[in-house]
Parts: C-alpha cells; structure tokens; sequence
C-alpha cells in the first residue's frame, strides 16, 4: 500500500514444538480499518503481541510510520503510537475515568497530577470523541460497553496512530455495537488506523477496507472487503468449502418435555413457554433482557421466586443444579472459561467431573471406566486433542467448548440449555458446533439456545422466542422470523 502507516515483513515465531508464526506479512495504510481474521489457533495473537511488543520475533522486520523498528518493547510502541485494547480490559476498577486515562502521566508539578486538571483534560478528550462519560466515575461503575469506550479514550491520550481491538464486540448488546462502530467512524475520520480483529463478519465487512487472512501460523491473503463474497473469506480462514453455515431440517416432535409456568426470579418476571422433544428452541433479545439468569433459575444454579418448572409432564422442584441434573437438565454457561471448564485440568477430567457418581463404585473411581468414556465422548464429538490428558485451557475455543458439552452429556440429560454457545469460536468451529447441536437433536436430545448472533438465532433454531426487560415479547415460528422481527420484538 502506498501510504502504509504499519509494514510487517516475514515475521516468524516458534516455540519449543509449536510454530506459531512462519513468514507473516502485514501491512496497514493510514486511516484505515484493517481486518484480521483466522480460526483459534491461526496466530493472530501472537501476531499483535509481537506488534505491542510483549513478545520478541525470530525473524522478520517492522517497519512503522516509514521508520523500521529494530527492537520493539511495550514502552517503545506506545511511544510509537501503537495501542492494543485486549478482550480482558486493562483498567483499573476503583480508579475514576479519569485517573485511568492519566495513569502515569504527570499532570501538575513534578511527579505529581493534578485532579483538577487530569478532569478537565479529560472532559475535552471524552467530548472530542463523542464519549458521554463522567470522568470522575469510578471505572467500575461503567457497563462493559463504556469500559472499552474509555480504553480506547486512554490510548488516544497516548497519541495513537494505529489501534489494535481485538473482539470488541463480544460482550456488547446491540445498541452498544452500534455506539462503538460510531466511535470507530469517528478515529478513522481522525486518521487513526485499526487492526480490528473479529469473528464475526459481517462487522468485517461493514467496518473494514481490507481484511488479512492468517491460518495455521501463515499468511493466506489479504482482500478487498468491498468486493470479497462471505463463502471466499471462510474458505480463506478454513482452507476448505463449508456446504452450509448452518445445517438444515428439524428434528422437534410433538411430544413436551419441559414447561415453564409464570416463572419468576432475578430480572425476569412471569414467563411461559414449552420445549419439546427434539426441538432447537431459540432465545433473542438484548443484553440484560434476563435470558441468562432465566437459564441459570431453570437449571438451579439460580433462586427461582416463584411459578412451576414440568419435565415431562410432572412438575419438579428445581433449587439447586443438583436438582437440575436430576430433572434431567444440563446447562452450557456463556462463560466456559469461568463457569464452564476447569481450565488447568485435562480433557478427561473435565469430561467426567459432573458424572463421577456414575463412575464410582464401592467409594473409589474407576479410571478404566473413565478413561473409555471420556475417549467415547471425544471421538463422538470429534474434539481435536493430542490424548485425554491435555489440559484442556491449551485447547482451542471450540474444543474448550466441546469439552464442556462433553460433560454435561455424560449426566444423560435429556434438556440441554446452552447459553453463547459460539461466542469467541472462529467460523470453522462454529459450523462443527451447530452440526453437533442438530445431530444431538436427532438423537432425542431437546435444545435451549441463548444467543446475540442473530444470523446464528435464525440459522439454528426451529422457533424463537424474543425476551425484554425480563419478560417474554414475542414467539417466533422459524419461517416467519427475520432479523427485523427479532429486533422489533426485543427493543420495542
């Protein structure tokens, strides 16, 4: 590009039997909105580590703002202009707006800043991009949405040239994504470049002017978002055609296996509906709608004030998971990190860790038995591991995923609520996991689906049901739903 801000050059990086990065290039023009895109794995993070200059590469030259980087180290690239905003929020909680803009910089007489005017300072930046924040709120204060608004605020303290966000809408409502493309419209018109990285593409189409494609540690292409087609770019990122993003046919019968009846609990109110056998049934609605904490009550991990849960005809007292997992009810949370997985604990662990009651005969474990299950379980649902005894944290995002699916099938359930299941899952990993969730339907298996993707709600589901302000707005057949529905049900 001819007036590129950001030149990298055949950067390479290994580690002792992993290359994660051989001959990368990368280049970035001023002003522009750089998509970078590849399934888990493909080097993208150590790409951008590289960049921010928390690691060191092997080979390969950088060359920023016409100036080749012999050595890059964090001081010298924020020196440079060059600003990351991680997925985890670098501020600190119990520190106002302000002072988390200002952390370390000098503003008054010799070390020491000056409230006053770290505020003032602030109110100007804050307006000057459009951000409608107090600057003497405590950053713990803010929803996530105004957290990152006020990262992105710091960075362009630091006089920014090119920022790198990496998810950034992840955790955002709707509303909220369309706060931040504003904020992003208004840096670019600035003439401030970003890497934006995502795995949802139609924000790299509608943000980007270009998009680099990684996979397997390499550089595949870069193309033109304007005239690049969704079927080229997954195939780019997965090196293969995938027939169809989502799988067609449902497999719901006629029988009810569970009833909800005017439940209440933490932020929703009186709800209703039925599940029946088979069926993939579709939760929409904004963030804060309260269809988490609806899951989380229905399978007992949260109080439920008041109304009946019936499985399968007979109404059943729900107070804990425990009573949950009786019911015959598994819950998938949205944080499989947190909630979902015990991170430094293998695969086969983590597979038998809600069943262990099943394995256990006269007080101890039968490692035999578990090792046949857990084996059982990752060839069925293709989980790609080394062997049993990885710890699962080194695993992808869609294999971490897997795995947690994997233990709650061990509890034989027959309703399983999955709540996100693709969030922060590249689009190769997504497809596996909605083929996965359509042969579970096959198999019996009755399906409660809570996602913010909305091509994904419509893709998936065999019927919708759309939740505001704690309440159920609307019910959606599959032939009749579109995203404007959706959207009209849940804002309105």
């Amino acid at each position: 590009m001819a007036d590129s801000i950001l030149e990298m050059r055949g950067i390479s990086k290994g580690y002792p039997g992993v290359q994660a990065l051989s001959g990368v290039d990368l280049s970035v023009g001023r002003g522009e909105v750089h998509g970078l895109m590849g399934e888990n794995g493909a080097g993208k993070s150590t790409l951008i580590k590289i960049l921010a200059g928390a690691i060191t590469p092997d080979e390969g030259t950088i060359r920023f703002d016409g100036t080749e980087v012999a050595t890059l180290d964090p001081r010298r690239a924020m020196e440079l202009g060059i600003g990351v905003i991680y997925q985890e929020l670098n501020l600190v909680p119990n520190m106002t707006v302000a002072d988390n803009i200002y952390l370390g910089v000098p503003l008054g007489r010799g070390p020491w800043r000056n409230p006053k005017t770290a505020n003032a300072k602030a109110v100007q930046l804050l307006k000057s991009l459009g951000i409608d924040v107090d600057p003497t709120a405590q950053v713990s204060e803010l929803t996530i949405a105004y957290q990152q608004m006020v990262e992105i605020a710091k960075a362009v303290s630091k006089n920014v040239k090119l920022l790198v966000m990496d998810e950034p809408t992840a955790p955002l409502s709707s509303h909220e994504v369309e706060r931040l493309f504003a904020l992003i419209d208004r840096l670019r018109a600035d003439n401030i470049s970003i890497i934006y990285i995502s795995h949802r593409m139609e924000e790299i189409f509608k943000l980007t002017e270009r998009v680099t494609v990684l996979r397997d540690g390499r550089f595949i292409t870069t193309l033109d978002s304007a005239t690049t087609t969704r079927p080229e770019l997954i195939r780019a990122m997965v090196g293969r055609e995938l027939s169809e993003t989502y799988p067609h046919g449902s497999h719901a019968q006629d029988g009810i296996v569970l009833e909800a009846r005017k439940i209440s609990g933490n932020r929703f109110i009186d709800v209703s509906f039925s599940l029946r056998k088979g069926e993939i049934l579709g939760i929409g609605g904004l963030v804060g709608a309260g269809r988490t904490e609806m899951a989380r009550a229905l399978f007992g991990a949260d109080p439920l004030h008041s109304g009946e849960i019936a499985v399968n005809g007979e109404t059943v007292r729900i107070t804990s998971p425990v009573d949950g997992l009786r019911a015959g009810i598994a819950l998938v949370p949205e944080d499989r990190k947190h909630q979902g997985l015990h991170l430094s604990m293998s695969v086969r662990d983590n597979i038998s860790l809600a069943s262990l009651k099943a394995l256990t005969k006269g007080g101890w474990i039968s490692l035999a038995k578990e090792a046949d299950r857990s084996a059982q379980r990752i060839a069925d649902l293709r989980i790609k591991t080394p062997h049993a005894e990885q710890i699962a944290g080194t695993l992808s995002g869609g294999n971490q995923q897997k795995v947690v699916i994997a233990k709650w099938l061990e509890t034989k359930p027959q309703i399983l609520i999955m709540d996100e299941p693709t969030r922060g899952i590249d689009v190769g990993a997504k497809h596996e996991i909605y083929v996965l969730m359509k042969d579970l339907a096959a198999q019996g298996y009755s399906i409660i689906m809570i996602s913010s993707d909305m091509p994904e709600l419509l893709g998936v589901s065999d019927r919708i049901l759309v939740m505001r302000r704690g309440r159920i707005s609307g019910e959606l057949p599959r032939a009749e739903a579109s995203q404007e529905r959706v959207l009209d049900l849940a804002a309105h």
